[in-house]
């Protein structure tokens, strides 16, 4: 067996066990299927082993194969936060940040954000990833992603770390098509006799919306569910019904009257932003600026 090993081999190797594919790890590192088989092929015969097996939907690990992949996966960890230390030290003059959240999210309550840290680092890349939360975490978690900043709750792993950013409040609104319920509190379980509209599943939003009817024993379903949540909004401007809105989010159509909100006899939880990041990875000092920023504004 060779004693010196192209570190390469086994980020490749890495590629293919989080993919599970051989196809998909060479999307992911920008080289050709055959390239990646024989580097594959090339730290087998190094090692003296076989470290997958095919199957069907791709490539499993062998059983030593799983037992060499949890230390490779340390030593590039090890290796990954070594470079973001050293990165660290330059003083932000270049990089790039990756940031997952909906385009809601973005919208929102980072865009204040990200104007103002680029004013203040203008050579640093912003890049925003907008996907669904479970598709955003799976990102973090193979390193595609520095962070994300997403509605809460959210099922979080043991390898995630959660910090609030933000406080949310969520409401129900209408159109001065139903002018009457203006000024006036109706009982909860009173909404399902309007026209509904709320998000399409899945959304955080969503969720935590149907679990809120679900404690107060009500069945809900929407006569309109729509899965971009400005069209929600659209909809209800436009006399469609009633709908499930978060307040920060639509404060300019309240404080312009284009929407009203609906009163209940139930009070709606208050919900959290969160920051979710890798317990396992230092983030890059630019992210880790970035984090710094939006936790500034978080009120006790």
């Amino acid at each position: 067996m060779e004693n010196d090993i192209d570190l390469n081999l086994y980020k490749v190797f890495s590629k293919v066990v989080e993919t599970g594919n051989i196809t998909k790890a060479s999307e992911k590192l920008y080289v050709s299927q055959p390239a990646i088989t024989k580097s594959i092929k090339q730290l087998e015969n190094s090692l003296g082993g076989t470290l997958f097996t095919r199957t069907k939907k791709g490539v499993e690990l062998t059983e030593e194969g799983k037992v060499l992949y949890i230390h490779v996966k340390k030593i590039l960890e090890d290796i990954s936060n070594a470079q973001n230390k050293f990165n660290s030290l330059i003083n932000l003059e270049e990089g790039k940040i990756k940031i997952g959240a909906s385009a809601t999210v973005t919208k929102h309550f980072l865009m204040p954000y990200i104007e103002k840290f680029h004013s203040m680092y203008p050579n640093i890349e912003i890049c925003i990833v907008n996907e669904l939360t479970k598709n955003l975490v799976n990102d973090l978690k193979y390193g595609y992603l520095d962070f994300l900043v997403t509605n809460m709750p959210i099922n979080i792993s043991s390898d995630l770390n959660v910090e609030v950013c933000a406080k949310l409040h969520d409401t129900f609104a209408t159109s001065k098509k139903y002018i009457d319920l203006q000024d006036r509190k109706i009982k909860l379980s009173d909404i399902g006799n309007y026209k509904t509209i709320a998000q399409k599943e899945p959304s955080n939003t969503r969720e935590f919306l149907n679990n809120f009817m679900k404690q107060n024993n009500i069945l809900f379903k929407p006569d309109i569910e729509i899965v971009s949540y400005a069209l929600v909004v659209e909809f209800i401007k436009s006399g469609f019904g009633i709908g499930y809105v978060t307040k920060e989010f639509v404060r300019e159509e309240l404080e312009k009257e284009e929407i009203y909100e609906v009163l209940i006899d139930k009070k709606i939880p208050e919900r959290n932003l969160g920051i979710v990041t890798l317990k396992n990875n230092i983030p890059s000092f630019a992210s880790q600026k970035f984090i710094e920023l939006l936790k500034e504004d978080i009120k006790d």
